[in-house]
């Protein structure tokens, strides 16, 4: 059985940096993929960044395109999203998120395609 384990996180002001990282226990097969999805207040959950562990392939969405990083730890079973240049809409409950794929398949970044799922954790930015 897999679970995540997400950290960071916190209250930052807008043009501020954050970083949450995420780890996955209980995975043992030969390639997956992790990352972020979020949900502000009111809003449906939606997907952030994702990414394939075994070649760190990528996928951002265009809100977060050129201010969210993410990145592996394999050996870690970790990911990091290194979120700057933040701003007051980026305000949600982050959530981290792990799924099983074959190596040929593209990064997942769809809800439904994620298996695994951690507690969120609220980020804050202040206007």
């Amino acid at each position: 059985r897999c679970s995540c384990r997400a950290s960071g996180g916190g209250l930052v002001q807008a043009g501020g940096s954050l970083r949450l990282a995420c780890t996955a226990s209980g995975i043992s097969f030969d390639d997956y993929a992790m990352g972020w999805f979020r949900q502000a207040p009111g809003k449906e959950r939606e997907g952030v960044s994702f990414i394939k562990m075994t070649d760190d392939s990528t996928y951002h969405a265009d809100s977060v395109k050129g201010r969210f990083t993410i990145s592996s730890d394999i050996s870690k079973d970790t990911v990091y999203l290194q979120m700057n240049s933040l701003k007051p809409e980026d305000t949600a409950v982050h959530y981290c998120a792990a799924t099983i794929i074959s190596s040929s398949w593209s990064v997942p970044y769809l809800r439904y395609q994620y298996d695994y799922w951690g507690k969120g954790t609220l980020v804050t930015v202040s206007s």
